[in-house]
C-alpha cells in the first residue's frame, strides 16, 4: 500500500492506527496534545505484559503498570471506575496475564470511542495525509 493509502487505511480503525508504527506514532503526539497519552502508554504497556512469559518478569512487569498507571496519584494516572481500580489493586499481589484486562478495555473503548475520531477530525492527521499523498503524486510524476 502507498504512504497515503496507509495513512487514508487508518481512518478505518483505531486498530489500524495502534497496528501501524507511523500511525500509532502520529496518534501518541495527537494524544499528548490533549494531555491523554497515557491511555495509549497503558494499552501499550498491557499489550507488552499478555506477551510476558517468565512468572518473575510478569509480577515486576504488573508492580511497574499498577505503578505507573493504576495506583491513586500515579505519575500517568489513566481515567478508570473505582470498581476496576479496586479490581486490580486486590490482585496485584499475584497477577496474572489477563489482570489488567478490564482496565485496557475500558481505556480502549476511551480512545475508540473518544480520542480516535478527534484524531481524525484533527488538523495533525489531515496534513499527515495531504503531504503523503503530495508526495505519491510526486512519485508518479517521475515516471
Amino acid at each position: 500500500r502507498s504512504d497515503a493509502g496507509e495513512t487514508m487505511a487508518w481512518s478505518e480503525s483505531v486498530d489500524t492506527v495502534l497496528a501501524n508504527k507511523d500511525g500509532l506514532a502520529a496518534f501518541r503526539i495527537f494524544l499528548k496534545s490533549e494531555f491523554s497519552e497515557e491511555n495509549v502508554e497503558f494499552w501499550l504497556a498491557c499489550e507488552d505484559y499478555k506477551k510476558t512469559k517468565s512468572s518473575t518478569k510478569i509480577a515486576a512487569k504488573a508492580r511497574k503498570i499498577y505503578s505507573d498507571f493504576i495506583q491513586a496519584d500515579a505519575p500517568k494516572e489513566i481515567n478508570i471506575d473505582f470498581h476496576t481500580k479496586n479490581h486490580i489493586s486486590q490482585n496485584i499481589s499475584e497477577p496474572t496475564l489477563t489482570c489488567f484486562d478490564d482496565a485496557q478495555k475500558l481505556i480502549y473503548s476511551l480512545m475508540a470511542k473518544d480520542s480516535f475520531p478527534r484524531f481524525l477530525r484533527s488538523e495533525a492527521y489531515k496534513e499527515l495525509l495531504k503531504k503523503r499523498q503530495n508526495r505519491n503524486q510526486k512519485r508518479w510524476l517521475l515516471f
